[in-house]
């Protein structure tokens, strides 16, 4: 396949070294710093790690807060990983392709790729702040297996998100007790956000 994408992954057995967990882990920053290190980022062709347990393809992953409502949407059928579609999602966020992060391999080319996916996904319409919660590995699901979620939460004034891609379908913000109702309607790395974090301001 000819200009297939190619995107950001780490070699598991690394994840291993560093200590291997279920679920979400506020120590980011541990991980990170050993992982996105020239010596281990890599690119790949997308179609042959999407079902590679041996790499971890890294994933920025935002939510959105602003006071006790947090953004939510469903995934349509343009949004890349198929095998979550119809699932409500807390999310905004996507691989770190080649050409997004021009080829860098670094923490830098992590970030101006975070950017660039945002921009491309969502419209903010309100002025924030972002930080870095923690990470999202989630071997139970055959998806969470092959990917590893960084997890931000961009902290707004306003609740003022408007979707950029038919993808995010049904996009509104919710009360987080609303939120934590329909939990079992969410994507799991969704659920662990509600049990690990927001749940619990």
């Amino acid at each position: 396949m000819t200009n297939e994408e190619r995107v950001l992954v780490v070699p598991s057995a690394e994840l291993d070294r560093l200590g291997r967990f279920q679920g979400f882990t506020p120590e980011a920053d541990r991980y990170l710093s050993a992982l996105l290190v020239p010596e281990l980022m890599e690119y790949r062709p997308r179609s042959q790690v999407e079902e590679d347990p041996a790499f971890k393809q890294i994933i920025p992953y935002v939510v959105f807060r602003a006071g006790d409502t947090v953004f939510c949407y469903t995934r349509g059928r343009s949004q890349g990983e198929a095998r979550l579609h119809r699932l409500r999602s807390l999310g905004v966020g996507g691989h770190v392709s080649e050409e997004d992060a021009g080829g860098g391999k670094s923490w830098g080319a992590y970030e101006a790729a975070m950017r660039r996916e945002l921009d491309e996904e969502v419209v903010l319409a309100s002025p924030g702040r972002i930080r870095q919660v923690g990470l999202i590995n989630d071997d139970a699901t055959p998806v969470g297996r092959v990917h590893l979620g960084v997890v931000h939460l961009f902290e707004l004034e306003q609740p003022a998100v408007a979707p950029r891609e038919e993808g995010l379908a049904e996009a509104q913000f919710l009360a987080m007790e609303t939120i934590a109702n329909l939990r079992a309607e969410f994507e799991t790395w969704s659920q662990i956000c509600i049990d690990s974090f927001l749940r619990r301001r």
